[in-house]
């Protein structure tokens, strides 16, 4: 890809989404808003469009990007770890237009009133019908973490999705937590629901007894006469994220050697293009691009960045084109190859926001929602408190939405501290929005969803505290094993993503005084992986939080309890 060609096609889709104060005065310009989808001509003869992390939300959501996203070694100030007006200036994006909103979380009480929301799948549906009317033949790729996140997936153990995947038109998956419903209802749908309409390929997943694979590697494909093989990548880590009763029969990891073997098998057999469809992570994604070659593009997805523009990564065979796609249904990457001469001579890409306002519904898929939707109304609408702020979670550290979760689970525990995982799914509501029941299952959506009291003495909560600053900041990739950190609630501390493991956590405090490392602490938490915890009987986070909201009724807003940051100064992933 050329930077210029990007760049020029990067401006005049901002020319296309007018700057926040005309939006709010004049409404949106219709004939800017054509052109925001329009500005988008297709190129070569391969058309991918690839969406990742949509996190089960049907409808049109409001989800705000991270002010906070801090990359250590090699990746400090390098994408993805760029955020506010560090990703405009490196992307060349226009403050206050439409593509700056939705890339950033600049401003962004303010944007969102003026854009509206965005994504929902009726809308999807109708940018994805036209993105193909212009490139024939074009295949639907979807990255996984789609079953999971609200509570329609919930109750329906991600029937809902896999029925809005197939009306979509989605030819290919892999996945992540699609494997909390458990290994048999995974396998479950592959054989029977996704069965003749998406393939499901994961070459790194095995079986646990004689590591054998278990779902396809890859899928060969044919586009306007060229053969296209996508290779999967389910998420590496998923038993150790997620319980692992869950999926005790089955194998993961990165598996990079498979892979390689993988990608020289689909080249042997005439792929002339090959994509890999991953879940890794885009700091996992830019050091596997670097070791294994032969893959033209890496379509990425776990860590939900949207990043506009690919980083091209060089290795032994040539260089490989690393994306990440996002979260919630907010964008689709558009990815066009100019195949010749038996492989990839050029590339287009662009990952493409969704705005719901300026896309008409499609009537079918609009009409499933609705389906879907029904048997829940009544409680999905239920109204549980409003919210005086903004409440959202994304980012390394706490926010606002964690720090609720945080303060109910402190009041109706009582908890001295309280610890919520770093997820980063969960939609963003405004001040003086109403939180109804389906927003609070939209944070909490999982199925092991119980809350634990536990005593733990302060050397075993910094233990905690360091094992997970391990996970998101340990400098080589391949080690970094989960989420954000874990949201903290009752005590400050402060960290250094840049020191060695078990020394990045100092001055934890709690009212004012030193935790004391021998002294034990009452901890309130949630979503503990063990046996012990499913077969406890434990409440649920959501009847623990939503008890709270209801006698709460309405909601202050919640000032994020953020660690005090050591060695950390002008990061271009830190917002000002």
């Amino acid at each position: 890809m050329r930077r210029r060609d990007f760049l020029q096609g990067i401006a005049a889709a901002a020319l296309a989404g007018l700057p926040v104060d005309r939006v709010r005065a004049e409404g949106p310009d219709a004939q800017a808003a054509a052109h925001f989808y329009d500005a988008l001509p297709p190129f070569g003869n391969v058309g991918i469009l690839h969406i990742t992390d949509t996190h089960a939300q049907l409808l049109p959501i409001r989800f705000r990007e991270p002010s906070v996203n801090l990359g250590v070694g090699a990746a400090r100030g390098q994408p993805p770890h760029l955020v506010g007006e560090a990703l405009l200036r490196h992307f060349a994006i226009a403050p206050g237009t439409r593509d700056a909103h939705a890339f950033t979380c600049l401003d962004f009480e303010r944007a969102s009133r003026a854009f509206g929301a965005m994504g929902g799948f009726a809308q999807l549906a109708t940018l994805v019908k036209r993105l193909r009317a212009a490139r024939p033949g074009s295949l639907l790729l979807d990255g996984g973490d789609t079953w999971q996140g609200s509570a329609t997936a919930l109750w329906t153990r991600g029937q809902d999705m896999i029925d809005a995947q197939k009306l979509l038109g989605v030819d290919v998956m892999t996945a992540h937590w699609e494997f909390t419903y458990g290994s048999e209802r995974v396998k479950e749908a592959v054989a029977k629901d996704l069965a003749g309409h998406v393939d499901f390929v994961a070459q790194n997943v095995r079986t646990a007894d004689f590591d054998d694979p278990v779902f396809k590697p890859y899928v060969m494909k044919e586009v306007n006469g060229i053969r296209v093989a996508i290779v999967g990548q389910a998420f590496p880590y998923t038993p150790i994220a997620h319980p692992r009763y869950l999926m005790a029969d089955l194998t993961f990891g990165i598996r990079d050697q498979d892979l390689q073997k993988a990608v020289d098998e689909a080249r042997g057999k005439g792929a002339q293009a090959v994509l890999l469809l991953s879940h890794n992570g885009m700091d996992v994604d830019l050091k596997l691009a670097s070791r294994v070659s032969g893959i033209d593009v890496i379509l990425g997805g776990h860590t939900h960045d949207g990043v506009p523009q690919p980083t091209a990564v060089t290795n032994r065979g040539g260089r490989t084109l690393v994306t990440n796609a996002g979260s919630n249904g907010k964008f689709v990457g558009v990815l066009d190859l100019d195949v010749r001469g038996g492989k990839v001579a050029d590339a287009r890409y662009r990952l493409l926001p969704v705005f719901a306002d300026l896309l008409p519904a499609d009537a079918a898929m609009a009409a499933l929602i609705e389906r879907v939707r029904t048997p829940y109304r009544a409680k999905l609408d239920e109204p549980l408190a409003v919210s005086e702020g903004l409440l959202y979670r994304r980012g390394n550290f706490n926010g606002s939405y964690d720090q609720l979760i945080l303060d109910a689970l402190m009041a109706e525990k009582n908890a001295e501290i309280a610890l919520s995982p770093g997820f980063r799914w969960g939609t963003t509501l405004l001040p003086g929005d109403t939180i109804r029941y389906e927003r609070l299952m939209d944070q909490t959506a999982i199925t092991y969803p119980w809350v634990t009291v536990t005593p733990m003495t302060g050397a075993v909560i910094k233990t905690i505290l360091e094992d997970v600053a391990d996970n998101l900041f340990n400098p080589d990739p391949y080690y970094q094993q989960g989420g954000d950190m874990v949201r903290v609630g009752g005590m400050r501390y402060a960290i250094d993503p840049n020191a060695p493991m078990g020394k990045r956590i100092t001055a934890m405090e709690l009212a004012g005084k030193p935790i004391d490392a021998a002294k034990t602490y009452t901890v309130a938490g949630w979503a503990p992986v063990s046996e012990a915890a499913r077969d406890a009987h434990l409440e649920p986070v959501w009847d623990v939080v939503a008890r709270w909201l209801r006698a709460t009724k309405t909601v202050s807003p919640r000032t994020p309890l953020q660690p005090k940051l050591v060695g950390i100064r002008d990061d271009p992933g830190l917002a000002a």
